[in-house]
């Protein structure tokens, strides 16, 4: 039985579904070496499988091993996060996410930057969004 992902992480839980969707596909190895002060292997193949039975990984074997991946594609999780993100910090407001985006400290935008940023909006009037 699959259990419908849920939109929300732990920490760890986070920084496991980064490691993954990173690479694609992923070893509990493969996880554990990219994890910042990596718990026990016994630890992170407990919590792949738990990602796992929440629905948010699959795994096919290989060999003795199993390899993860991500059940949801990453531009959908993308989507989703940032939907949880606009309810979450900015009552739902794009315009109070974008406006805190540029208000960032840190490297200046470049006109290519501001070009897209500029055909972007039109296409979303132009889609009604």
């Amino acid at each position: 039985m699959r259990i419908a992902p849920s939109k929300e992480f732990g920490r760890r839980e986070r920084q496991i579904m980064d490691v993954v969707y990173r690479l694609g596909r992923a070893t509990v190895g493969d996880v554990m070496g990219r994890l910042p002060d990596p718990p026990t292997y016994s630890a992170v193949r407990a919590m792949l499988r738990y990602l796992e039975r929440k629905g948010h990984l699959r795994h096919t074997r290989d060999g003795v091993r199993y390899v993860y991946e991500p059940t949801v594609p990453h531009a959908e999780a993308q989507r989703s996060a940032m939907q949880h993100l606009l309810r979450t910090f900015f009552r739902g407001s794009r315009v109070g996410a974008v406006a805190a985006l540029l208000e960032l400290p840190g490297k200046e935008l470049s006109d290519g930057d501001l070009a897209r940023l500029r055909a972007l909006v039109r296409r979303a009037r132009r889609e009604g969004r």
